[in-house]
């Protein structure tokens, strides 16, 4: 298995400490494009990961497969003296450490950035935690369910007057990782003019907050608390899902005032565009009740795919509401290599998964292999051949439990 194979990236080693979704999710995104990752599990004690998602064989998710695509996997304790030198050793040949431990974690290992700075001065740290490296909270366990809460994000989402709903997807740790992956490339490219490394520090609670929008000038200019406006963008009409004949959901989006006249036109209602309840943006967020019970009267006297085909032919943004199922079979998606096969090796199968974002004209990222089945599956390929050790030091180690 080669290190890398193409890519914007090729070239950049990393190496990933840490459990579950965040910053292991920062990895995969460098990974994608061609990163040499190194995600190190602790011997003994995988990555939970390993066991997550709602389908299971033989007690395995398959999560894992796409998560940890396109990296190498090595079994180390860095706790212990052995352990911990040979952890610096990977520094010294790394690009980027990205770390998602509670704050401190790495302090009491003797592998803080002061530490990891020593080993290679060149080397970026990305650190993702719940609240970060600094404040009055940093020392709390955050998962990003609290994340989301702590920064208002679950409370804007659900229906008026009921208990704000849990998102079905952990939005948190994707868009930390997100944001972890945007800190690293903005320190690579300081990098390139320093020739130093630094500190990247993601905290869950500021990435939800980064997503919230008009939420806070709102509330300080116009102490507007925001609520939640369940199926609908509140304030922003139409934009909201309505039933077509059949009874499935489409959602059309024409709060833009271009795109509402052709909306208007298109449910053979042309006046409504210039009807002074709906005539701007700011008047169709008054009469948004109004405005949603007139365009969900018109779309139940259509099928969904008529109704889709009609918005699309006069530019409405539109999309019928699709199930995992509908992705799978998506003509786009397939077009843009949005679903594609992960070949897992302990079930020797393809396992379908999402693509890589964003694409490259000219150093296209690829899903080179999936998730390894195994914990340590790389540790020949990394202790022995990138470290050079013998095989009987790697025997002692294994005995030793240090990999």
């Amino acid at each position: 298995m080669s290190e890398s194979a193409g890519g914007a990236l090729t070239g950049l080693r990393v190496i990933e400490i840490g459990n579950l979704v965040a910053g292991p999710f920062a990895a995969r995104l460098l990974g994608d494009h061609g990163a040499d990752v190194i995600k190190v599990e602790l011997p003994g004690a995988p990555d939970p990961l390993r066991s997550w998602g709602q389908y299971h064989r033989a007690a395995r998710g398959f999560f894992w497969t796409v998560h940890a695509r396109n990296k190498r996997c090595i079994t180390l304790d860095v706790r212990p003296e052995p352990g911990r030198q040979l952890f610096l050793d990977l520094v010294q040949r790394a690009d980027v450490v990205i770390e998602s431990f509670r704050p401190g974690t790495l302090e009491r290992w003797n592998l803080g950035y002061d530490e990891l700075k020593r080993a290679n001065p060149k080397v970026i740290l990305a650190r993702v935690s719940g609240y970060g490296q600094t404040g009055p909270f940093a020392h709390r366990v955050g998962y990003a369910s609290i994340a989301e809460a702590h920064a208002g994000l679950r409370y804007i989402n659900g229906y008026p007057d009921q208990p704000p709903i849990r998102m079905a997807l952990s939005i948190g740790d994707s868009v930390a990782g997100m944001f972890a992956a945007h800190g690293i490339l903005a320190a690579l490219h300081a990098r390139s003019r320093t020739g130093e490394g630094q500190v990247v520090d993601v905290a869950l609670t500021d990435a939800c907050l980064a997503l919230t929008e008009s939420m806070i000038p709102d509330y300080d200019q116009g102490a507007v608390i925001r609520q939640p406006g369940g199926t609908r963008l509140d304030k922003n009409a139409p934009s909201n899902i309505y039933q077509a004949a059949n009874g499935q959901w489409v959602v059309i989006a024409a709060n833009q005032d271009s795109l509402f006249r052709r909306l208007c036109a298109a449910m053979g209602s042309p006046e409504l565009a210039d009807d002074e309840r709906f005539a701007t943006h700011t008047a169709r967020g008054e009469n948004q009740d109004e405005l949603d019970e007139l365009i969900a009267g018109w779309a139940r006297g259509h099928e969904p795919a008529e109704l889709v085909k009609t918005l699309d032919e006069v530019g409405v943004a539109c999309a019928l509401m699709a199930t995992a199922a509908d992705v799978v079979a998506d003509p786009q998606f397939h077009a843009r290599e949005m679903v594609v096969p992960h070949h897992d090796e302990e079930f020797d199968v393809d396992v379908l998964g999402p693509g890589v974002v964003p694409k490259l004209s000219a150093t296209a990222g690829v899903v080179r292999w999936a998730g390894p089945p195994a914990p340590g599956s790389h540790n020949d390929e990394v202790f022995g051949v990138l470290l050079g050790l013998t095989p009987e030091r790697v025997a002692r180690l294994v005995a030793q439990r240090v990999i």
